[in-house]
């Protein structure tokens, strides 16, 4: 019906049915077109630029005591992965380097290893032991593994502190004794809260081929700690 042949018959006038619909004046033909947004939460609107330097130090070391909260009581977690930060481990290894000194820097027969040789082993050794949980199939990331494995450390280094103590008081026999079940019990908890974290992120298979050479790392330092001597 919509196909309207014209009075003379020469041209059919297509769709002429359409001419006596009539739009009404009274449907809004303007507006805006807004894409809904989700809320934004506080985090995503939170920035440092304009916060005073002494809340962005004490925010950071708020979160340097929680990770060193959660070493001293390990559980499966991923606390220490969340927010990774290298400041707690740096300044574990130079206290312990610093107490694994001896004596003073120009003696030549000081008690300990030097302060570079300490410094050495720990960040390299750490570094092998984050190497090889990347390869075989880690997923966490590099920095990750290097910040547990450093805040890690601070049994050994409260094992290295009272060592020191007990070495003030004598040398000895009960001395050994005292100094060998402190260091091998801080050596079992740093081993303990190193795998408590990385454990999940290993293949289940594999787990046993990065534990091993963390349960060396935490054993070559605890060595160096028990056979430590005061001169």
């Amino acid at each position: 019906e919509l196909l309207r042949v014209s009075p003379k018959g020469s041209e059919p006038l297509q769709f002429a049915g359409l001419a006596d619909v009539s739009i009404s004046e009274d449907i809004p033909v303007e507006g805006e077109i807004t894409v809904p947004v989700g809320s934004r939460s506080p985090d995503e609107d939170f920035s440092t630029l304009d916060e005073p330097v002494r809340d962005t130090i004490m925010r950071d070391l708020k979160a340097v005591g929680k990770k060193f909260i959660h070493v001293m009581y390990p559980k499966k977690s991923s606390a220490l992965l969340r927010d990774w930060d290298l400041w707690g481990p740096l300044v574990l290894c130079v206290s312990l380097a610093l107490m694994l000194q001896g004596g003073s820097a120009d003696s030549k027969d000081d008690g300990g290893p030097q302060f570079a040789e300490v410094f050495v082993i720990i960040w390299f050794g750490a570094v092998v032991i984050t190497l090889n949980s990347k390869l075989l199939g880690g997923t966490i990331s590099f920095f990750q593994s290097l910040c547990v494995l450093g805040y890690c450390v601070l049994p050994l280094t409260v094992a290295m502190l009272v060592c020191r103590l007990v070495l003030l008081a004598g040398a000895g026999t009960v001395s050994f004794i005292i100094r060998l079940i402190v260091v091998l019990a801080m050596f079992g908890w740093s081993t303990l809260a190193s795998t408590a974290f990385l454990a999940d992120s290993q293949p289940p298979n594999r787990k046993a081929l990065v534990v091993y050479p963390i349960f060396l790392f935490y054993f070559v330092i605890s060595w160096m700690i028990l056979t430590f001597t005061l001169q």
